[in-house]
């Protein structure tokens, strides 16, 4: 079979959006004589209203026979045992997965199936994790394919498994967590079947690999969705499971409100803040300090397999979460070299959800967002008036005090005490008398 002219080499210049791609790519399958579809979640985020982020489709062809209609050069076999035939599209549009229908055998790994059977749709849909998930729409005919019950629930709100939910959780044991992501989300309630299957497995959501759980974990935590995420895991049994670092405060109802509450006032934090944010809230107890805090993002971090910008990012807020304690009376030296730092936003957003959650006037982050407002980077944070080699140069013999030296020449720098290199260099020989 040679490739069909709809999506030949020519339209790999045209600019289309990613939607208009995928209607191309069913329109070339079906001309070819297959059936092709919009599946799973693209046709519930129409559905609802929201443009998707990727089109997926689902079709009787081969993964052979998807190959031959749309051509080697323009396809990749990333899942080619499972059905799966990636098609590149214009830049604009990226690629479409195409994925052959199929009935899944068993599942030995807790993630995937041992071995596919290529079906119908009716039979696909039967796989799927959750109703809402498992629909199918025809972009040609206008027309939506639902064999699971997945509009009806759409419609009631309600997060459901297909078909018997233990089978579809022992299936793959991450969907446990992407059903609270879900309901979180979609500010759906959680089928009462399926959050008990939930519950009677949350200890085998160890057997899911760290890389897997810590992506649903970031999906859940930059959603504006996120303290229903996190209310939804603690209410089935697994957040303590996935961060053991949470224990105490799950088990203290002042300190898992005032956690629930942070969460809900973070405005489209980043992972590395809404991370620390969660972590945070196991300082509040007083034998917690800022160090120990910090080293249960790396703890925790690392378990997870959290990039190392996020782990270090958030072990950062941590560690100066209390460094704006009475920002207005702090010296300007420790002040500047605080907000001068990239992440001085981000703490403060930490210290400003840490004090309303306490009923407290978010005083410290008034100040300092006010400070950064108003304050030049000149003097915020300005060149250095004087370097170790400035010191070696005047005569200085280098040691273990040069640190020392120099650190308090730049605070008194910050201070706006100094100002010149010479004023520097008197107060660097005064300071190396003393030490």
């Amino acid at each position: 079979m040679t490739p069909q002219s709809g999506l030949g080499e020519g339209l790999m210049d045209v600019t289309i959006s990613q939607r208009e791609f995928a209607e191309q790519v069913v329109r070339q399958l079906t001309d070819a004589g297959f059936t092709a579809l919009w599946a799973g979640g693209c046709v519930r985020d129409l559905l609802v209203g929201r443009e998707p982020k990727d089109y997926d489709v689902a079709t009787n062809a081969r993964p052979e026979q998807v190959r031959d209609v749309f051509g080697k050069r323009r396809t990749l076999s990333v899942g080619e045992s499972f059905g799966v035939i990636v098609v590149l599209g214009p830049k604009s549009a990226g690629q479409v997965e195409v994925a052959t229908f199929r009935t899944d055998g068993c599942y030995i790994d807790g993630r995937r199936p041992e071995s596919v059977v290529f079906s119908s749709p009716e039979e696909d849909a039967q796989r799927r994790d959750f109703t809402i998930n498992g629909m199918f729409y025809d972009p040609l005919k206008k027309q939506v394919l639902d064999f699971v019950g997945g509009e009806k629930d759409l419609a009631a709100g309600v997060l459901r498994a297909i078909g018997d939910p233990h089978s579809r959780m022992e299936e793959d044991k991450l969907r446990m967590l992407r059903a609270v992501r879900f309901a979180a989300t979609f500010e759906f309630d959680l089928d009462e079947a399926t959050a008990d299957a939930v519950r009677s497995m949350a200890d085998q959501i160890s057997v899911v690999s760290a890389e897997r759980i810590a992506q649903e974990l970031r999906r859940m935590l930059v959603d504006r969705h996120r303290a229903r995420a996190i209310e939804l895991c603690h209410e089935v049994g697994l957040l303590v499971r996935v961060l053991p670092e949470l224990k105490s405060v799950t088990q203290d109802s002042s300190r898992w409100r005032r956690l629930t509450s942070r969460l809900r006032l973070l405005v489209e934090p980043n992972v590395a803040l809404a991370f620390a944010v969660l972590l945070d809230a196991a300082g509040d107890c007083a034998s917690e300090g800022a160090c120990a805090v910090s080293k249960l993002a790396d703890q925790a971090g690392r378990r997870l397999k959290l990039s190392n910008q996020e782990i270090n990012e958030a072990g950062w807020l941590l560690k100066h979460r209390r460094s704006l304690d009475n920002a207005s009376t702090l010296p300007l030296s420790t002040l500047k070299r605080v907000l001068s730092q990239r992440l001085a936003a981000d703490l403060i957003a930490l210290i400003r959800v840490r004090d309303l959650s306490n009923d407290r006037h978010p005083n410290d982050a008034i100040f300092c967002d006010d400070y950064l407002r108003t304050t030049p980077k000149a003097i915020l944070d300005p060149p250095p008036l004087i370097s170790g080699d400035d010191l070696i140069k005047a005569g200085f013999r280098p040691g273990p005090q040069f640190k020392e030296v120099l650190d308090r020449v730049r605070d008194a720098q910050l201070n706006l005490r100094i100002t010149t290199p010479t004023e520097a260099m008197n107060l660097a020989a005064e300071l190396a008398d003393g030490i």
